[in-house]
C-alpha cells in the first residue's frame, strides 16, 4: 500500500503481518507569497507569517508526527548539505506581533488560498494556521477554492496560497526548480541577486567539503529562511504498508515506495 492514510497508520502497525515502511522524505508542505504584490513585498509581513505558525502543532495534527519540523527553507533534514547549525524557528506569537505592527497592518485580513484533497489535511493545516495567527492579532481569512483548476488559476497566480513540494534528489534541482530567479516554478516571485550567485557558484565547486565550509549551500538556505517568501512549516514522511514477509533496505526518500524502485531493490524473504 502506497501512501498510507496518516490518521490510520497507527492501525495498520498493530494488524498481524503487516509493516510500516517509513522513509524519511524531502516532501515539504508550502506557503508561498509573492514577493512583488503588496503586502507581501515587505519582509515584516513574511517574517511575521512566519513567526505565527505553530510548527509542532502542524506536525501532530496534519501529519500526526510522520515527519519533521521545517525552517522556511526547502532543503530536508535528509540532504547532504542540510544547515543545522541555523536555529530552529519557532512558534513567537509576541515577534509576530511585533513585525505586523511594525509593517502597519495591524487589523488587515490576508487571504490564505487552499483547496480540499490538495493533499491529506491541507484545509486543516491553513485552519490551525489561522488560529494560531489569531494569537498574535494576525487575522487570516482562509479560502477553500475547487481542487479542479487550482494548479493553473490560483497556485503561482495569487498572492498567498498552500503548496506542497516532493523535493529534488540534490539541493541544486531543488532550488533550481523553484527558486532561480528564471524558473517558471518560482512561486514566490523570488529574484536576489546575492542566492543566484551562490546557486551558479556551487554547481561549479568540486570540492565537496568546501562547498558546505564557504557556506554556499547553508548561505543559500539562510537566505530564503530570512528573506525569502515561503513559509515551510513541516516536511512530511513516506509513509507505505506491505506484508511482514517484503524486506528491504537503506530506502530512499525521494519519492513513495523507496524512491519508486521497490519492484528492483526489495525482495521476498
Amino acid at each position: 500500500m502506497s501512501t498510507c492514510d496518516l490518521k490510520t497508520a497507527h492501525l495498520l502497525e498493530k494488524a498481524t503481518g503487516i509493516q510500516l515502511i517509513r522513509a524519511t522524505g524531502k516532501n515539504h508542505f508550502t506557503f508561498p507569497m509573492m514577493m512583488d504584490t503588496s503586502p507581501y513585498d515587505n519582509n515584516d509581513v513574511r517574517l511575521a507569517m512566519k513567526y505565527s505558525v505553530d510548527r509542532e502543532q502542524l506536525l501532530k495534527t496534519v501529519l500526526h508526527g510522520y515527519g519533521a519540523l521545517g525552517n522556511d527553507h526547502p532543503i530536508a533534514p535528509v540532504m547532504r548539505y542540510h544547515a543545522s547549525e541555523l536555529p530552529q524557528r519557532e512558534y513567537d506569537p509576541e515577534k509576530a506581533r511585533y513585525h505586523i505592527k511594525k509593517a502597519g497592518l495591524e487589523g488587515h485580513i490576508f487571504q490564505l488560498r487552499t483547496a480540499q484533497d490538495l493533499y491529506p489535511g491541507a484545509v486543516d493545516a491553513a485552519v490551525l494556521y489561522k488560529e494560531h495567527a489569531a494569537k498574535a492579532g494576525i487575522n487570516i481569512d482562509v479560502v477553500i477554492e475547487s481542487k479542479d483548476g487550482y494548479w493553473k488559476q490560483v497556485w503561482n497566480k495569487k498572492p498567498w496560497t498552500a503548496c506542497y513540494w516532493s523535493g529534488r534528489p540534490t539541493e541544486d534541482f531543488m532550488f533550481t526548480t523553484t527558486y532561480a530567479t528564471e524558473s517558471a516554478w518560482n512561486d514566490t516571485n523570488w529574484k536576489h541577486e546575492r542566492f543566484n550567485k551562490l546557486l551558479v557558484e556551487a554547481r561549479a565547486e568540486l570540492d565537496n567539503v568546501k562547498r558546505k565550509r564557504l557556506e554556499m549551500y547553508v548561505e543559500m538556505q539562510q537566505i530564503v529562511r530570512d528573506e525569502g517568501g515561503v513559509v515551510i512549516p513541516i516536511f512530511g514522511d513516506f509513509v507505505d504498508a506491505a506484508k511482514n514477509r517484503i524486506e528491504f533496505e537503506n530506502l530512499s526518500g525521494h519519492y513513495e515506495f523507496d524512491g519508486s524502485r521497490c519492484a528492483e531493490r526489495w525482495w521476498f524473504a
